[in-house]
């Protein structure tokens, strides 16, 4: 089941961010005591009891402003409101309700999405409690009593998000498709490629609504096998004039790669390589999905015989942190090798459901101990009991130790190579969860 999207919006300056923040557990979003601060949207993975979910922060919604940075910032709320699973309407006890507030109320009433409304700075129940009932005019339900700055409310907040949630035990149409989520800049060619495999398969489309309101997902068949692609907005580059006042949008991108299995992430051969590429990898390397790089208008690029080794270097420099990613050289106008995605996501999804019997695991890890040390701190070496696989997609094991402080993350990643070397694992990366003996897998 995929994970929930919490928007939280509000005019700006109501302490939406410190909400954001206070949930998510870590400081994100900038604050500060300046309308306008928080100008694009921010994501976090947040959790409260047993519920997993995406939490998205907003710019703040000026319904009649005329200022240009305000009706951007509005136009990116609306897209987290139309986004959303949830949205939590954040007011100020200490301006009380404002027309902006009644703006925003009607809006929201449109979107006809669960709302929960918090009223935050109450930072003193005894002065500001009779206060909260003014805001029942909003007529969005029960006014949640909150203090972000000190987390006072977010319980009771939270349980009323959850509530939105959908309910495990509901039924969920079962789709065995492989969904490769298309991710990018703009004018990479996210469009073209989709447009060029439907053409050269000859299929038969179908437009299926995705999960995520606001998208399209696109079915198409290849060798008599259905994949579903989704087709994601671009994330806006940092242009000459609004280089200061706009962040990338990743909302649309952070919801298709939570639905996907694969993700493609296209680049622009003759732009090069980009902070905003791998910022956009990072998505789907977090997320755990299966990961291709695809150069895309490598048609354009003058090339000699070492043009593509090059590039691939750079690329693995680049993205030092997902070497795992499959790399593929293509041109959607064209069409070169776009048909190796297929054969190349086939391969991917074989390595994420791969499972690896224990007793080979473990071989495999008492061979690795053996011909490197585990560390040492004060005396005290890491001892590595055992090892086993838990689940897949991603692949993740679980290595039970004698400390856990002692695993250091190069050990990690010393056992993590020592298994690809066995059994390749490319396109997706692997997840290690460590343990002390004596505890529950």
């Amino acid at each position: 089941m995929r994970k929930a999207i919490v928007a939280v919006v509000g005019r700006p300056n109501v302490g939406k961010s410190t909400l954001f923040n206070t949930i998510a557990g870590k400081q994100i979003s900038i604050v500060e005591d300046t309308p306008g601060v928080t100008r694009d949207r921010i994501y976090a993975e947040a959790s409260w009891l047993n519920y997993h979910f995406t939490l998205v922060d907003t710019g703040g919604i000026e319904p009649v402003s005329d200022d240009v940075l305000l009706k951007q910032m509005r136009s990116q709320a609306e897209l987290a409101i139309d986004t959303a699973d949830v949205i939590i309407f954040v007011t100020d006890v200490r301006s009380g309700v404002v027309d902006a507030d009644y703006e925003v109320a009607n809006m929201l009433r449109k979107s006809k999405k669960p709302v929960v409304l918090c009223v935050n700075k109450v930072d003193s129940v005894k002065k500001f409690g009779n206060d909260i009932y003014e805001f029942y005019s909003l007529a969005l339900g029960e006014p949640f009593a909150v203090s972000s700055a000190n987390h006072m409310g977010i319980g009771d907040l939270l349980e009323a998000v959850v509530q939105h949630f959908p309910k495990e035990g509901e039924a969920t149409e079962e789709d065995d498709r492989l969904k490769i989520a298309l991710i990018g800049k703009p004018n990479v060619g996210k469009s073209s490629l989709t447009n060029k495999l439907l053409g050269e398969n000859r299929v038969i489309v179908s437009d299926i609504a995705g999960t995520t309101r606001d998208a399209i997902d696109t079915e198409i068949i290849h060798n008599g096998v259905p994949y579903v692609f989704i087709d994601t907005a671009g994330l806006r580059r940092k242009g000459r004039v609004t280089e200061d006042i706009e962040r990338y949008s990743v909302i649309r991108t952070v919801s298709a790669v939570d639905r996907a299995d694969i993700c493609i992430v296209l680049l622009d051969a003759t732009e090069g390589i980009t902070d905003g590429d791998t910022r956009i990898a990072g998505i789907a390397h977090e997320s755990g999905k299966g990961v291709i790089l695809a150069v895309n208008k490598w048609d354009l690029v003058e090339k000699d015989d070492k043009t593509m080794q090059e590039f691939t270097k750079k690329l693995r420099e680049k993205f030092s942190y997902m070497d795992y990613a499959e790399i593929l050289f293509i041109s959607a106008e064209t069409g070169q090798r776009t048909q190796k995605i297929f054969e190349m996501v086939d391969r991917i999804h074989e390595n994420q459901v791969l499972r690896i019997k224990t007793g080979v695991l473990n071989e495999i890890m008492a061979r690795a101990t053996a011909m490197k040390q585990p560390p040492s701190d004060k005396g005290k070496r890491l001892k590595l009991f055992y090892i086993t696989q838990a689940s897949v997609s991603p692949p993740t094991f679980v290595i039970f130790v004698n400390d856990r402080e002692l695993m250091h993350f190069s050990y990690t990643r010393y056992i993590e190579n020592q298994i690809r070397e066995n059994f390749g694992f490319r396109g997706t990366p692997i997840r290690f969860i460590i343990r002390e003996r004596g505890e529950e897998s």
